[in-house]
């Protein structure tokens, strides 16, 4: 089944007002409150601007957005106005970690009812391609992901997304938890891919929500000693917080790469035991330098699974180390079939992510949000914006 996820943007090139079509047919509904979005701009600004609601088409639902949370790559997109090949090239409402309810059904939709609480996997693939019919999805060329130009994404009140990509909440799941649902994802394709074994040591670089989503993974899988390191002393008291076994280390700016290794294999016990290194880092800043590190504090023959997102280039790789190393560099895009069991954890208990949402801020005072997450001093973890309105208060109508 083809589904269409509306491209951008505001009142933009579909024009349309309440209760009109949209210039490519799609009907555009009248909803019984104002739908603000928070967008960025090709020219690297952020504004509020109420959005048009379109009525769900085939196979999709429209959806009141409960809660986002801010991801880094969000901030990415405003400061820079890209990330590798992804481009701002004009008005895109942000926004991928997102969990909301259902308001109405487009034809066709099963899986669903109306008042069901659901998380959002952002990414639709085009389910044609030879990646996704080997169900790689994640890289799918043609998928259009939610905050990336020209898809809009969760910062708004009102949203259609298709059902396929949608996953029914358990009653002991908030909406809070379910927005960590996608970065969790990310967390769980890279443990997959990278690997941690019970009872063997991990090095997770970077204390961002990230790593210490990682950190709890990896302790949760029985990984054993855990190191973190950061730049920042109070990003790693969060850590220690968070998880009281893992050790952490404050990555040292007056020593090279090598350097930095070295005092963390000592903390394994590895500076003459090479058997006592981390077999598996999970690298989750996407920093040069901290990728360097990574391939320095292995254990030769182990595994560096970068979940970072990082410079296009990286021009100083020590080559010839990985190499006589047998260094396994690894690399990750986004998740593919961890909704489920990232559900799951929640659902069990299995992780309790819920001390990583630090702030909270209501749809109206999303620009206020991205002030706080953009500035590293002001010591926020997970930054989420909620609407507590009720969206369920009266039907929309065309």
């Amino acid at each position: 089944m083809t589904v269409t996820i509306p491209v951008l943007n505001g009142h933009g090139p579909d024009g349309g007002t309440n209760g009109d079509s949209a210039k490519d047919g799609r009907k555009v509904l009248t909803m019984p409150h104002p739908n603000p979005s928070l967008q960025v701009t090709a020219d690297h600004k952020l504004k509020m601007e109420e959005a048009p609601v379109y009525a769900p088409g085939p196979g999709e639902v429209l959806l009141q957005i409960k809660a986002t949370g801010i991801c880094g790559s969000d901030i990415h997109f405003w400061k820079t106005g890209r990330i590798g090949s992804l481009v701002v090239e004009g008005d895109c409402i942000l926004g991928h970690e997102g969990a909301g309810t259902v308001l109405q059904l487009g034809e066709g939709v099963k899986n669903l009812k109306i008042g069901d609480r659901v998380a959002i996997e952002p990414g639709v693939p085009c389910e044609n391609c030879f990646l996704c019919q080997e169900g790689r999805y994640n890289l799918c060329e043609d998928v259009a992901f939610a905050g990336v130009y020209p898809y809009h994404g969760t910062l708004q009140r009102y949203m259609t997304h298709p059902a396929k990509w949608l996953y029914k909440l358990p009653d002991n799941v908030s909406f809070a938890e379910a927005a960590l649902l996608e970065p969790l994802s990310v967390v769980l394709h890279g443990v997959r891919t990278g690997g941690l074994s019970l009872g063997r040591p991990a090095l997770i670089c970077g204390a961002g929500p990230i790593g210490l989503i990682a950190l709890a993974v990896a302790r949760a899988s029985g990984a054993h000693p855990i190191v973190i390191t950061d730049l920042e002393p109070k990003r790693l008291a969060f850590a220690k917080e968070f998880v009281p076994s893992c050790i952490t280390y404050q990555v040292d700016r007056n020593l090279d790469a090598e350097q930095n290794a070295a005092e963390i294999r000592k903390l394994y016990g590895a500076e003459k035991d090479e058997y006592k290194a981390p077999p598996t880092v999970l690298e989750c800043t996407g920093v040069e330098s901290s990728v360097i590190i990574s391939t320095f504090a292995v254990r030769r023959g182990g595994v560096v699974c970068v979940i970072g997102v990082g410079k296009s280039v990286m021009n100083n790789l020590p080559f010839m180390h990985i190499s006589l190393a047998e260094i396994d560099l690894r690399f990750i895009n986004r998740y593919r079939d961890t909704w489920p069991a990232g559900i799951a954890c929640l659902e069990g208990k299995i992780l309790d992510l819920k001390q990583l949402v630090t702030h909270v801020f209501p749809l109206d005072r999303a620009l206020e949000a991205f002030d706080i997450c953009s500035d590293l001093s002001k010591g926020s973890i997970k930054i989420q914006i909620v609407d507590e309105v009720d969206g369920l208060a009266t039907e929309p109508s065309a």
